[in-house]
């Protein structure tokens, strides 16, 4: 059977512009949940892209869900693929792309397998997946779910979150949650350029980053202990 919901509302782009400034693993320097799990990696160098997402559940051999989901999908939008534990078949392969491409897609995440992987990347749709496969899905009617929480490397992804993404990690955040995270990051960003110039200005790392004193700290009072 098919389950179809209406597409959620999509974030606003010039929020989603605010986000992709911020690094994925600078938020995670703050931040512990909603990152998928480092199984899924991205088949594209240099790129990080943010958009809204649409989520589809597509167990076995039926890729109608995956169809249906290009063919719904909004500029920005990126497509978060739930494959059920499907290890073996890829969900989709370079016309798929082709097709997420011309209606604006910012990227796909697959927890499961996808194949033509020169065509994805000639055709430019950033793609995160566990792997590649050979075999692929068919169009058989059997079934498949489109708007509905999934799972996606190990985080539940609700219709509509905000996705970031690059070749260092995934993040999935409410929508409400970006502003707070982005500054925040940026904030951080800035500091650690501050940090790599007084690197250059000859200071050393563990002085800046105060793991020096921490160190001699602990070493004190591990001498303090052994003379009780």
């Amino acid at each position: 059977m098919y389950k179809i919901n209406p597409l959620p509302p999509a974030i606003d782009l010039q929020l989603l512009k605010l986000l992709v400034q911020a690094e994925p693993a600078v938020i995670g320097h703050f931040r512990y949940t909603g990152f998928m799990c480092p199984g899924i990696r991205a088949h594209f160098q240099d790129r990080r892209v943010a958009g809204t997402a649409i989520t589809v559940r597509m167990p076995g051999m039926d890729g109608a869900m995956v169809h249906y989901a290009v063919g719904q999908a909004r500029p920005g939008d990126f497509i978060i693929i739930d494959r059920c534990g499907d290890m073996s078949i890829a969900s989709l392969g370079g016309a798929v792309a082709y097709a997420a491409r011309a209606a604006g897609v910012a990227g796909i995440i697959v927890d499961g397998l996808v194949t033509d992987l020169g065509e994805l990347r000639q055709y430019g749709v950033p793609v995160w997946s566990r792997g590649t496969s050979a075999v692929t899905v068919k169009t058989l009617g059997l079934g498949g779910e489109f708007g509905v929480t999934v799972s996606c490397g190990g985080v539940a992804v609700n219709p509509g979150d905000a996705v970031l993404a690059d070749e260092n990690g995934i993040l999935v955040m409410p929508p409400e949650d970006i502003e707070y995270s982005v500054r925040r990051a940026l904030m951080m960003m800035a500091d650690e350029k501050r940090t790599l110039a007084r690197i250059d200005a000859g200071e050393k790392y563990p002085d800046i980053m105060g793991t020096t004193q921490v160190i001699l700290d602990v070493i004190e009072k591990q001498k303090q202990v052994q003379k009780t």
